[in-house]
């Protein structure tokens, strides 16, 4: 196997296995969401108060101040759904009723399930990723709605694990939940690299244990750490993305591969 460039000059252990995110990583989470949304606001008249952006900065935010209490279990996936829902329809001068909120999210999740996709070019990553070594995906949710992406995405055959915060009983960037991806991959810290689209949970989170992080900036954020930190844009093409995340001479791991397994 060949020597993959690095454009550092420090040593970079040999990768052995690739930990990888699966939500704006491998599912197209943020614009299957945007096109869910412009599909409902055709529908509302309300939501046409607003605009795309605006309503998309909107769902975002309120994203981002749900999601804690949901990986927590403080509040379900669905009633955290209708809430954020309720919000938007507030915050486009409209007062809707519990029952309602619960139509609009219903009508989002239709649009959204219809609407899904892969990121371009994450199917071709792991076939060309999985060739090589273990692949294990890392990723907060629940179990059920990420095994369901698996199935929907077609790429079972192309991980050898899926570990769920849900099932774990931590999310990132907490080290539990990457302890127990490396464990799945059979490797140490430091012979891994996690790709993944959030700063935090993703790129801090593997820092936390020791493990590489490559960042997928495909949406061509300012780097928060002054460029410190190995930068993947697009997925394409694929070799180029190949190399800034192995970023090292790759080893192929000795013995077989880790077992597939949905924790």
């Amino acid at each position: 196997m060949r020597d993959v460039p690095t454009s550092s000059s420090a040593p970079i252990p040999a990768v052995r296995a690739v930990l990888i995110d699966m939500d704006d990583t491998i599912f197209d989470h943020s614009l299957t969401c945007r096109a869910a949304i412009a599909a409902l606001r055709r529908g509302e008249p309300y939501l046409r108060r607003r605009s795309l952006g605006e309503l998309w900065s909107e769902y975002l935010g309120l994203l981002d101040a749900i999601s804690p209490s949901v990986l927590s279990g403080a509040v379900s996936v669905e009633a955290a759904r209708i809430e954020r829902w309720r919000r938007i329809a507030l915050a486009c001068g409209a007062r809707l009723s519990p029952a309602e909120a619960r139509e609009l999210s219903q009508e989002y999740r239709s649009h959204y399930q219809r609407l899904r996709r892969a990121v371009p070019g994450a199917k071709q990553l792991l076939e060309r990723l999985h060739d090589e070594f273990p692949v294990v995906v890392v990723t907060n949710n629940e179990v059920a709605e990420q095994e369901e992406k698996v199935r929907f995405l077609g790429i079972g055959s192309l991980i050898d694990g899926l570990v769920v915060s849900q099932a774990v009983g931590s999310a990132k960037p907490d080290g539990r939940i990457f302890r127990v991806a490396l464990g799945l991959a059979g490797v140490p810290p430091e012979e891994a690299t996690m790709f993944g689209d959030s700063w935090t949970s993703d790129v801090l989170g593997a820092r936390g244990v020791g493990v590489r992080p490559v960042w997928f900036n495909r949406f061509h954020r300012p780097s928060p750490d002054h460029g410190s930190v190995a930068e993947v844009r697009s997925l394409r093409p694929l070799q180029a993305a190949r190399e800034t995340i192995l970023g090292a001479t790759v080893r192929a791991p000795a013995g077989t591969r880790a077992r597939a397994s949905a924790l």
